[in-house]
């Protein structure tokens, strides 16, 4: 057995100083737990003053990345650089080298996952990516390990911290989703370039990483439907409030009859439900087992420290089984390789939801009529409706027409959109439609 473990960093930003933080403060505590120490052998990162702003002893720094991956006496190595390139090389020449991996990196892995894990199953080389997904959420492991005998039907989650922040704001304190944006860079939830987040790209890498786990197929993201929230407006949260509504941006996926779904998109669920009362930065991961039934998975989403907690436990999982002479103890996609196979991902237009359909239309007899046949002509029910007056809640703007709210029943996202095409082209119709999907999690 080896008298420590040898971990080296590459990235010293938000994560990898959290990670440096609870590495050094419970050097202790890990240390009783594996029962050897785990020390950090070598930090890279391009920006010197990263080293200073932490407290990294100089024989701990590098410039090069190259030097953690080629030291023979480092055992794990940490990328926590983010994007795409040059962090797929150095994780490819880390595994080359037969170091084991962890890494916080969802945009990688949602696109260049099927080769990187290839790679590592190649080299037998175990890989932790528990931050990758929900923060200090665990629930990579979850899907790894704790689910390995359930056989799961959904996720719905809501994964991306910053848009539920201004989701929340725009509810509780009545923002607009530009007065929300700006709080939530002002408060350092969102970046200075936020569009990852607002549009739903952040999600759907997570999406697909959960996906993979669940369901043992690749994922590509280029077929996961993806919205964001950035057109979702106070009149919008108002309706769903008086519909008895939460709107969240939800990461879904289900299995259906031998297909995937895999969408992000701004979502209604019922007030009651518990992913609707989760608020603020935090991120909650619903999953649906044949079994279990709803597990739900709640906590912080991002952060330096609670995701450095996730990436402090990938470490002393491999540690443990370096311990042990052994590695990639559980397949890294929770399925052998051989046993791996793709699942066809359902096309968008060929889902089945309620939706919530918002008209500002002519103030005149004949426009509701108009538009209730027009859904029924493609097969579209309707289950309430709502009609607004000038002096309701008419966009600030409009001096003219009224809002009708429609929520339908079940029906095919193909279907609501051939019926869209035709109503947003009359004349009594002011602006185009707003639709926001509908979903119970039970």
């Amino acid at each position: 057995m080896k008298k420590a473990i040898s971990v080296g960093i590459i990235g010293l930003g938000t994560v990898g100083a959290g990670v440096f933080r609870i590495l050094t403060k419970e050097k202790e505590l890990i240390a009783h737990r594996l029962g050897v120490p785990l020390e950090i052998g070598l930090i890279a990162d391009t920006n010197i003053s990263r080293f200073k702003d932490v407290g990294i002893p100089q024989h701990l720094m590098t410039t090069d990345a190259k030097e953690v991956i080629q030291n023979p006496q480092i055992d794990i190595v940490l990328e926590l650089i983010g994007g795409i390139e040059p962090a797929r090389t150095f994780h490819l020449m880390a595994i080359n080298h037969r170091k084991h991996l962890v890494t916080a990196n969802k945009a990688l892995l949602a696109e260049y996952g099927e080769e990187i894990f290839q790679a590592a199953h190649a080299q037998h080389v175990d890989m932790g990516f528990e931050a990758s997904v929900g923060g200090g959420i665990p629930i990579i492991r979850v899907l790894k390990e704790g689910f390995s005998g359930e056989r799961i039907s959904a996720i719905f989650g809501i994964v991306n911290g910053t848009s539920n922040y201004i989701l929340t704001q725009m509810s509780e304190e009545g923002r607009d989703f530009s007065e929300a944006l700006k709080e939530a860079q002002r408060l350092g939830f969102a970046e200075a370039n936020p569009q990852l987040d607002i549009n739903g790209g952040d999600p759907a890498h997570k999406l697909a990483i959960l996906a993979m786990l669940a369901y043992g197929t690749p994922v590509p993201l280029e077929k996961i439907y993806t919205e964001g929230i950035d057109r979702v407006t106070p009149i919008d949260i108002t309706f769903a409030e008086r519909l008895g509504y939460k709107i969240k941006l939800l990461a879904i996926t289900k299995l259906s009859e031998g297909r995937l779904e895999a969408r992000v998109h701004p979502t209604m669920i019922p007030k009651e439900e518990i992913l609707a009362q989760v608020n603020g930065v935090f991120n909650a991961i619903s999953i649906i087992g044949e079994s279990v039934g709803e597990s739900l998975f709640y906590g912080r989403g991002a952060g330096s420290m609670p995701t450095g907690s996730a990436v402090v436990s990938d470490l002393i999982d491999i540690a443990r089984n370096i311990q042990q002479g052994v590695a990639v103890r559980a397949p890294h996609l929770a399925y052998l390789p051989e046993t791996r196979t793709a699942i066809e991902i359902q096309p968008m237009e060929e889902i089945q939801s309620s939706y919530y359909l918002r008209f500002h239309v002519e103030d005149r007899p004949g426009v509701l009529s108009e538009i209730a046949g027009v859904l029924g002509q493609h097969h579209i029910s309707i289950a309430s409706v709502i009609q607004e007056g000038r002096r309701g809640a008419l966009p600030s703007s409009s001096e003219k027409g009224v809002l009708l709210v429609m929520m339908t029943h079940q029906a095919r996202e193909k279907d609501i959109q051939g019926a869209l095409v035709i109503i947003n082209g009359r004349d009594s119709v002011f602006e185009p439609t707003t639709l926001i999907r509908v979903e119970k999690i039970h």
